[in-house]
C-alpha cells in the first residue's frame, strides 16, 4: 500500500501526522482555514481555532470570496467568514496530530504544522422532493483533512 498522505518530507523520527476522512464540512471552508494555520505553531494555530470558533477572530478568505463581507481585524485582506463547523473539525485533527507527536515522544510545545491540506471527498447524493412528482437535487460535499507536524530544532 502506498503513502496516502500528499507530503513526502522529512524522516519520520521527527513528525507527526494526522488524517481525517470524509467530513461533512465545507471544502472551501477547509481550504481557507488550512492556508491560514499552514506554517503555525501547533499551540498558536489551536488559540485561533478557538477563537474563531468564538467568533472572535475571522478567517480571511482569499480565493472563495465573492460576495463575502468584510470583518474587523483582518490584516492585508478585508473579506472573512467565521467557518465554525470546518474549525471544530480541523481542531480535533490538529489534537490527534499532537496526540500522536507525544505517543512518538516528540516536545509538543516545539510542534508547527509542517504541511496541512484540504481535499474533496465524496459527494453525499440527496434530493428534496418537490411539487409534481418531481425532486431537486440536494447533495452533501465532503472533505478530506491531512496534517503533518513537525518538530522545531533548537539551534
Amino acid at each position: 500500500m502506498g503513502n496516502k498522505y500528499a507530503y513526502n518530507g522529512a524522516d519520520n523520527s521527527k513528525i507527526a501526522r494526522a488524517m481525517a476522512k470524509t467530513l461533512k464540512i465545507s471544502p472551501k471552508h477547509s481550504v481557507e482555514i488550512c492556508r491560514e494555520i499552514r506554517g503555525m505553531k501547533l499551540s498558536k494555530a489551536k488559540t485561533y481555532l478557538a477563537d474563531v470558533i468564538e467568533m472572535k477572530k475571522a478567517v480571511p478568505f482569499k480565493r472563495h470570496n465573492k460576495k463575502v463581507g468584510h470583518r474587523k481585524g483582518l490584516k492585508g485582506w478585508a473579506a472573512g467568514r467565521y467557518p465554525i463547523k470546518a474549525s471544530k473539525a480541523i481542531l480535533k485533527v490538529l489534537e490527534n496530530a499532537e496526540a500522536n507527536a507525544e505517543s512518538k515522544g516528540l516536545n509538543t510545545e516545539n510542534l508547527f504544522i509542517e504541511h496541512i491540506s484540504s481535499h474533496r471527498g465524496m459527494v453525499i447524493r440527496g434530493f428534496i422532493p418537490r411539487a409534481f412528482g418531481r425532486s431537486t437535487a440536494f447533495n452533501t460535499p465532503t472533505t478530506h483533512i491531512q496534517v503533518v507536524v513537525m518538530e522545531e530544532q533548537d539551534d
